[in-house]
């Protein structure tokens, strides 16, 4: 089988309620929940929450919620691999069983990345998929900036050298990783020897954690579709 797990405790701070506050007219969580179900490659899609609105919510988009996470999995701290890892425990899958673990914030996330994640996770051997994009502008020009508003270049010694001459560098595009039961169950990190990173284009990438960020993901949500039609 292959499983989906969309991790959504109830306590966001930054912005309350972010789970299933309303984004261009439905729960946030409904986005995610859609792409996994479009991608037609998962046998069970399950929501893994604290809170019993979340809960639901997601039964009311056709996820599952076998279970309700328990309190010291659901605190401000608590990463995610442990979060899956005990998803994995709850609902009892054999190690080779193929994970997503699919963000409930990630609204760009389409269900053909979904796919193509699979696709990796299986053809290359990786030992765990991680949806990756480029950064905008070459990170070894970055400057530092004191509190009197002073700005360095961080590495002097590359001030002369043109953009298009610096290797690019990619950063988590924080939608979704794949790995094996038994990788996710062993605690290690998305990032060990053995994770290959899926492309994704920066205009289908948007963190969301702060109202900036909700409303910049709205704006571009919105030229999206009026672009696809």
């Amino acid at each position: 089988m292959t499983l989906c797990v969309i991790p959504a405790r109830g306590g966001s701070k930054r912005i309350p309620r972010k789970n299933i506050r309303p984004f261009l007219g439905r729960p946030m969580i409904a986005w995610s929940i859609a792409a996994a179900q479009e991608a037609g490659v998962f046998d069970r899609i399950v929501v893994s929450t604290d809170d019993p609105e979340i809960a639901d919510c997601a039964r009311a988009e056709g996820a599952e919620v076998p279970f309700m996470r328990a309190s010291k999995l659901s605190d401000d701290t608590t990463p995610t691999v442990p979060v899956i890892a005990d998803a994995i425990a709850q609902v009892s899958v054999p190690p080779d069983t193929p994970v997503c673990c699919l963000y409930a914030t990630a609204p760009f996330v389409t269900a053909a990345a979904l796919k193509d994640g699979l696709s990796l996770l299986n053809d290359e051997h990786a030992r765990s998929v991680v949806s990756v994009t480029s950064f905008p502008f070459p990170i070894q020009r970055a400057l530092s900036r004191d509190d009197d508003g002073r700005i360095a270049m961080v590495d002097p010694g590359l001030m002369q050298t043109r953009s298009q001459d610096l290797p690019e560098r990619w950063h988590d595009a924080g939608q979704f990783y794949w790995a094996s039961a038994g990788v996710w169950a062993s605690g290690g990190g998305m990032f060990d020897t053995g994770a290959h990173g899926l492309v994704l284009p920066r205009h289908r990438v948007q963190d969301i954690d702060t109202e900036e960020d909700w409303q910049r993901a709205e704006f571009m949500m919105q030229a999206l579709q009026a672009a696809e039609g």
